[in-house]
């Protein structure tokens, strides 16, 4: 871009210069240590196969790889493995979109209605949506409408068919354009929209402007016809078969599969340097600060700070060197990818990988990419990890005891007391334990050894935040700074008696999910089919959901950044004699209308299209059974803790010995019969 040249040229006049003959063995040592670091995610972080590019100045100048494509084969992975790319999809959509601007078929400004006519919700506030504000993660939609969307050999486009129905009875979490919290909803209805604009299928607008003309052949949707093989193989912890064929049936906010040095090219194209595809005016575009338009923190060095797109337009640590760094990260249930971008000097980084987490392989793409600039004499060193020094605790002053109270976040509700200088009880961030936070001085309670930081703030929307800013050292990747607003401080919701007496009948109950389809990787573990509910009945609440009757709670939280993400209205009835559960459109039974399965039974059928539900009681624990499915229909046998012991869409048809205390669902279409025989 037009900065590089006076940039690069400014570096090479404040370092030594490197002659020829010893970039090559700097080269190397680049090379060996994206060799090292990628082995060691392989050994040490869960992952079975991961793949790495660079791409300076248009050329692959690094690529390569570790761990295996298929563990009963043993083949090694290969430049031309191909992976799930998650949520850097949403830069895909994002482009396109924005290919559409270009044309004045789109204007980013203008409400998303004028697009989408179909598009209605039950909150007025709708009508202010815009396309930009899809991108920027500004919407104010509750995050994930995501029924039936992640799935194994089974490409089926209800998730973007239904999307739009599915918002119509959902409300808005937040003002739109009040602040930017990750939605992958919004990056649906993007989809949505460049097939309106457009006239063509979301696939074949990306094959026609993008995949075509930069020659991305290893660039897919679940809905192209490919070599599936191709495609590292999946696997979950303590099953060494690999998993069916995962499709992400929301194509626009996570379903592209890709290569990482199709994703370096593709890359390019976001920095602005293949014209032709994408102006380099569109490209800017989306490297603006669009995150300084809402409710932010003040901290600017993070892990999260959203462009168009982009979840970050100013990555740590590269901000420490002055350098712009542009990411995105993509977590599905099999795969995990990061690819890191230097737009000043034209250099990006893909990681793409078969288990782990997009932040380990987007530690290895900052970390390596230092190496290369500094190899090429665009830094001088690598800056050490942040150290810190233990917290000292200070005398508080008594104002802060007001921050005191009931707070909540989308999974629950918590009372912090600040008593004697502590926050009580502890607060726990991330994988790391819980730990007591003790007043430093400044409006700031810190960790025992530093590293992090927790503070109250009143923001500009007149709610108050607790927040976190704190660094974790991951060993062998390096360390991650991640500012976040935790909790949202609540009021206290009193109930009424008849509706204080509903909810505490249902506290600690179970409910099963009935209409995600069998195909689904969620069958893979109970509790993403299972809502245990948690009630605050002293305090009126559900999850976050603030309690308005006997039946029916709606979403209180309205958190930036991360921590609001995903938020939900929960609203109860009954159907003969049975108690059901709603969420954002998906339909959940009560434990207490499903009964023990049935001795000696010969045949399970689905009636009405939902998941038949049974209890593994005392009297068929032990039981051996082998199930002949229907080609439509499959079944999962849960352990008492949850623990899926068979999946038949994993481990096919086999026989299984029922576990006591446990669960059996089967599920398929209307009129399904399964075969059951016992032994």
């Amino acid at each position: 871009m037009k900065k590089k040249l006076f940039v690069f040229m400014a570096a090479v006049l404040a370092v030594v210069p490197v002659s020829s003959a010893s970039a090559l063995p700097v080269q190397q040592s680049v090379e060996q240590k994206a060799k090292e670091m990628a082995a060691t995610i392989v050994s040490d972080y869960g992952v079975s196969g991961i793949q790495y590019a660079i791409r300076d100045d248009g050329d692959v100048v690094l690529s390569g790889s570790a761990g295996v494509q298929d563990k009963a084969k043993k083949t090694p992975v290969t430049k031309d493995t191909m992976f799930g790319t998650g949520s850097i999809s949403k830069m895909y959509v994002t482009a396109a979109a924005m290919k559409l601007v270009e044309s004045n078929g789109i204007d980013l400004d203008k409400p998303l209605t004028m697009y989408l006519k179909e598009f209605k919700m039950a909150d007025e506030r709708y009508k202010k949506i815009t396309p930009r504000m899809l991108m920027n993660h500004s919407s104010g939609l509750n995050g994930s409408t995501l029924k039936n969307s992640f799935l194994f050999d089974d490409s089926d486009t209800e998730a973007h068919d239904e999307l739009l129905n599915r918002l119509r009875h959902q409300r808005l979490k937040a003002e739109p354009g009040e602040f930017s919290v990750y939605c992958n909803d919004g990056f649906q209805l993007l989809e949505l929209l460049v097939e309106r604009v457009s006239g063509k299928s979301y696939t074949k607008f990306l094959q026609k402007h993008f995949i075509n003309p930069l020659e991305l052949n290893s660039t897919k949707t679940p809905l192209d016809s490919f070599n599936r093989n191709k495609l590292a193989k999946a696997y979950m912890p303590g099953l060494d078969q690999a998993l069916p064929v995962e499709t992400v049936n929301v194509i626009g906010a996570g379903g592209i599969y890709s290569t990482a040095e199709d994703v370096s090219k593709f890359a390019d194209v976001l920095i602005g340097n293949y014209e032709n595809v994408l102006s380099e005016k569109s490209a800017e575009a989306m490297q603006s600060h669009e995150y300084e338009k809402g409710v932010w923190i003040s901290e600017t060095s993070n892990l999260i700070n959203y462009g168009l797109g982009w979840d970050a337009v100013q990555l740590a640590p590269f901000d420490d060197y002055g350098i712009t760094a542009l990411s995105k990260g993509g977590d599905t249930q099999a795969y995990h990818s990061s690819v890191v971008t230097l737009p000043e000097y034209d250099i990006s980084m893909a990681v793409l990988s078969s288990g782990g987490a997009s932040t380990f392989n987007g530690l290895m793409a900052s970390k390596i990419l230092l190496e290369y600039i500094k190899d090429k004499g665009i830094i001088k060193e690598i800056l050490p990890d942040r150290t810190f020094e233990p917290a000292v605790k200070v005398d508080m002053p008594a104002d802060l005891q007001a921050f005191s109270g009931l707070y909540g976040h989308p999974g629950g509700t918590v009372q912090l007391d600040i008593k004697n200088g502590e926050v009580i009880p502890v607060v726990a961030e991330g994988p790391a334990p819980p730990e007591t936070f003790v007043y430093t001085g400044d409006g700031q309670f810190k960790n025992k050894d530093g590293s992090a930081a927790i503070s109250f703030e009143q923001a500009e929307n007149g709610k108050t935040y607790l927040k976190y800013y704190g660094y974790m050292t991951l060993p062998g990747l390096g360390q991650v700074v991640n500012g976040i607003y935790l909790y949202q401080k609540l009021d206290r919701n009193p109930l009424n008696q008849a509706a204080k007496k509903a909810w505490e009948q249902r506290n600690g109950k179970k409910y099963y999910r009935l209409d995600e389809k069998i195909t689904s990787m969620a069958y893979l573990a109970q509790a993403i089919l299972t809502k245990e509910i948690a009630v605050d009945t002293d305090n009126g609440y559900v999850y976050g959901t603030k309690i308005v009757n006997a039946n029916k709670a709606v979403n209180a939280i309205a958190i930036p950044i991360m921590g609001g993400r995903d938020t939900f209205d929960l609203e109860f009835y009954k159907k003969n004699q049975k108690e059901y559960l709603t969420i954002n459109g998906e339909t959940y039974v009560s434990e207490a209308a499903i009964g023990a399965f049935p001795q000696n039974t010969k045949s399970i059928r689905i009636t009405n299209g939902e998941a038949v539900w049974y209890k593994i009681d005392k009297k068929s624990a032990k039981k051996v059974i082998t199930v002949k499915s229907p080609a439509s229909g499959g079944f999962a046998v849960f352990d008492a803790k949850g623990t899926a012991v068979h999946f038949s869409k994993v481990h096919g048809n086999k026989s299984v010995v029922l576990p006591e205390g446990g669960m059996i669902v089967f599920g398929g279409e209307k009129g399904d019969v399964f075969t059951v025989k016992n032994s």
